[in-house]
């Protein structure tokens, strides 16, 4: 099916003529890697991440310090992901915490992988080898490397060259159908965005072999369009359910969260409406039928529906934020930035110990252990892929989980294609310089403790006047701004955005973004609740048993967590009551993400219920309309993102 599709598409798509040429913009433009910075809580995150695994792994884990990109004998398949997930992961994580041992180590390895680039233009391990080439593995390379030249312009020349020359052979091996496995077929949109990277600021007269390799790429892989029309979209988990394309990976949840670049990237060489409808389309289906509460969408390896038992993979959690803001980038929907920041404030923390030491493989929203499963809920993934530490299940999601956090602030802010206008897109808090057009210099510097807060307090410099623009999240309910302290107005967001006139000297504003309570239905009749960009749950009380250590690194353990307090409660939505005890002058506590830390609250009343498990492992579904079985109390939710064991969608009760 798939040689099918693409030859019939070949034929269109590269032998015919085309009304349109070049590369249509994207909505806004991001910012280079250095010029926007965490601050407060969110600075102390990025540090706990690194003084956790994520910084240490080029120390202790053989997949990173003996990796055979930089000549060592470890690799774990021949993808050959592992050196270049960490590469890309870890260069913005360096440089946004300023850690020169990190940073050195990733030039180490640009410079090695450069210095051993091959006569017929192959970059990585394969070189002097007999293992297959495959393309795929280059692509995170690809990202990485674009960054250091954000960093380091001096380096530029050096990349361009080496990619340039990459991408020859890469054209001659599509032409040829070669460095395609099934694998590969699903994740050419990222080698279409490097390519699009050249294209845009490097195209050193090779603008039609560009073009041309960015078509090949497409039509030698899966037609995500097809993939995410309603036509073809699966309604349930897919574990038995044919694949209409005969395509099973295209299900497959990290190459799903990857693809959901695909359309957009299409879109920039196409110039068809129809690609970014598509995009827009797929996006609202896949959180129709497999979102979570949290943000994410399930797929414990293959999409999960939307069972609370069901597993969300870690890779898929920071592909997914990587490409929704890809897709704010290129489309300029807001509903893109807002999930992202859901995403990011929810479902990434949960998976993580707080101090990000362990990781899981796979999440659940209703998790009441995280241990060795017997039995297990995830039809395609092993007993450990809940347990929380150095590589459950896979290593994949140890070397490239890094990049989450990362990723998610030098995305924070953008610029109009013209250059004239600062967006911020994330909340949080964050200081930003860039010099806009007409040599607008400009930085802003944002207050807060947001997402633990609704005020957010910016103040900005700029050598000339110009708008900037803050985007307002959906879920906000009379919200305000107040600009050098006059009075407070009703914000009046424009697509998502609110737009802020700024004269030349300093310029300072409040905003005020308060959120009701919402609850949103899930399946069986429970219930999950928010507020804010954040979903709040029962956060289980739990002991820790060691089940394994690292012998060269004492911090890197498998944890089994076991719950110590019960959890079978409905609850009454109309009894829901939120309250914080943080002021906007108040340090928040590290690592904010972990059990009783966040100081957010909303109390519920409760009863206990019989509510069955299988074995001892997880839970079974919510009960509907279940009968208390104990006397009504008051529990209380904490943010999810906190929490390791927890139960996030409830049944159902009223109280008397």
């Amino acid at each position: 099916m798939l040689k099918l599709l693409c030859l019939l598409s070949l034929t269109g798509a590269i032998g015919g003529a085309v009304a349109q040429t070049g590369l249509a913009p994207k909505k806004f433009s991001s910012i280079p890697l250095g010029n926007i910075n965490p601050t407060g809580w969110l600075m102390d995150q990025l540090k706990v991440q690194t003084n956790g695994l994520a910084g240490h792994e080029h120390e202790f884990y053989d997949y990173v310090s003996q990796t055979d990109w930089t000549g060592g004998p470890s690799y774990y398949s021949n993808l050959e992901e592992a050196g270049s997930y960490w590469f890309n992961a870890m260069i913005p994580n360096s440089v946004l915490v300023n850690n020169s041992v990190i940073y050195q180590k990733t030039l180490d390895f640009l410079n090695y992988v450069l210095d051993h680039q091959d006569t017929t233009g192959w970059l990585g391990p394969e070189v002097g080898t007999t293992k297959p080439r495959y393309l795929w593995g280059r692509y995170p390379f690809m990202f990485g490397a674009i960054q250091l030249t954000e960093v380091d312009p001096s380096l530029t020349d050096r990349v361009v060259t080496a990619l340039h020359t990459f991408v020859e052979l890469a054209n001659t091996m599509l032409k040829a159908g070669q460095g395609v496995e099934a694998w590969t077929a699903t994740r050419w949109e990222d080698f279409v965005m490097a390519l699009q990277w050249l294209y845009d600021f490097h195209p050193n007269g090779k603008e039609d072999l560009l073009i041309d390799t960015m078509k090949r790429l497409k039509w030698s892989g899966v037609p995500w369009e097809k993939v995410f029309s309603e036509e073809y979209f699966p309604t349930t988990a897919v574990e038995n359910t044919p694949n209409p394309f005969g395509l099973p990976l295209t299900w497959h949840g990290v190459n799903m969260a990857e693809g959901l670049k695909a359309l957009p990237s299409t879109y920039r060489f196409t110039h068809n409406q129809s690609d970014l409808d598509a995009a827009s389309k797929g996006w609202d289906l896949l959180f129709q039928y497999h979102g979570r509460p949290s943000g994410i969408f399930a797929a414990d390896e293959y999409l999960a529906g939307l069972e609370a038992v069901r597993g969300t993979e870690l890779c898929l959690v920071v592909e997914t934020m990587f490409s929704g803001s890809y897709l704010y980038q290129v489309i300029g929907d807001p509903k893109f930035a807002d999930r992202v920041e859901r995403i990011t404030y929810n479902a990434l923390p949960a998976t993580l110990t707080g101090d990000m030491w362990s990781r899981q493989y796979l999440q659940q929203q209703n998790q009441i252990a995280a241990k060795n499963m017997n039995p297990n809920p995830f039809p395609n993934d092993g007993a450990y892929s809940n347990v929380f530490g150095l590589e459950p299940n896979y290593p994949c999601c140890t070397v490239n989980h890094p990049q989450g956090w990362p990723k998610f602030i030098s995305n924070a802010f953008l610029t109009t294609p013209d250059q004239k206008s600062l967006i911020h897109l994330y909340l949080g808090p964050f200081s930003t310089k860039i010099t806009l057009a007409s040599s607008n210099r400009v930085s802003a510097t944002v207050d807060t403790l947001y997402p633990f807060s609704d005020t957010l307090t910016t103040t900005i410099t700029a050598s000339k006047s110009f708008t900037y623009f803050v985007r307002i999240p959906g879920w906000v309910s009379g919200g305000t701004i107040a600009v050098n302290n006059g009075h407070a107005q009703p914000v009046r967001p424009v697509s998502g955005l609110h737009a802020v006139s700024i004269n030349a000297g300093t310029t300072k504003f409040t905003l005020n973004l308060p959120a009701p309570i919402t609850i949103e239905s899930r399946p069986h009749g429970s219930v999950a609740v928010h507020r804010g960009p954040l979903h709040y749950a029962l956060d289980i009380a739990h002991n820790q048993t060691v089940l394994t250590r690292n012998s060269q690194q004492p911090l890197a353990v498998d944890l089994e967590f076991d719950a110590t307090a019960a959890w079978q409660y409905a609850i009454d939505p109309s009894t829901l009551k939120f309250s914080t005890t943080a002021s906007s002058s108040a340090k928040l506590p590290s690592p904010v993400f972990d059990s009783g830390k966040p100081p957010l609250i909303i109390t519920a009343n409760a009863c206990p219920i019989a509510w069955p498990v299988a074995g001892d492992t997880f839970v079974s579904q919510p009960p509907t309309s279940p009968a208390c079985t104990g006397a009504e109390t008051t529990i209380t939710l904490r943010p999810y993102g906190s929490t390791k064991l927890r139960i996030g969608e409830f049944p159902v009760f009223k109280s008397s």
